[in-house]
């Protein structure tokens, strides 16, 4: 793997699926969305462009699922059923990848989370993008 930062090696649970992708803009990009299918998946996601993620194996063993639009694609191991990535509604030219795929990352690792208005959808209201707010995370240890 390469010492770009934004180069990550990643895998489902079981390990069938294993990939490396180029993070867009590190993460910098991290969101959690407010749709009903990322309010229940809860997982927190960094961008890639198209192409920037790199199969190393199991590809076949990925399934997906569509909803609503149809437009979005959730990608994930058919054996274990983790979440590994979506092509985004908004945005098809990009990914969105669950961090916690990614090795030495946790969700747990970010303080803060921008979540995004996935309810209110830019591509149904026309309207631009809008934060629902932010999800934080407090280390018991520095809870007082």
């Amino acid at each position: 793997m390469s010492g770009d930062e934004g180069v990550r090696a990643g895998q489902c649970h079981c390990g069938t699926v294993r990939f490396e992708v180029t993070l867009s803009d590190g993460f910098n990009s991290i969101r959690r969305c407010t749709c009903s299918y990322c309010r229940m998946r809860g997982a927190v996601v960094a961008m890639a462009e198209m192409g920037g993620i790199k199969f190393l194996g199991g590809e076949d063993a990925l399934t997906s699922y569509r909803f609503h639009t149809r437009a979005a694609q959730h990608f994930f191991c058919s054996r274990c059923g983790i979440y590994t990535h979506h092509q985004r509604r908004s945005d098809q030219n990009l990914y969105a990848v669950n961090v916690a795929c990614l090795d030495g990352i946790s969700p747990f690792d970010f303080t803060e989370v921008p979540v995004m208005d996935g309810v209110n959808h830019t591509n149904d209201t026309g309207q631009p993008t809008r934060r629902a707010g932010t999800l934080r995370f407090i280390p018991a240890e520095e809870i007082p």
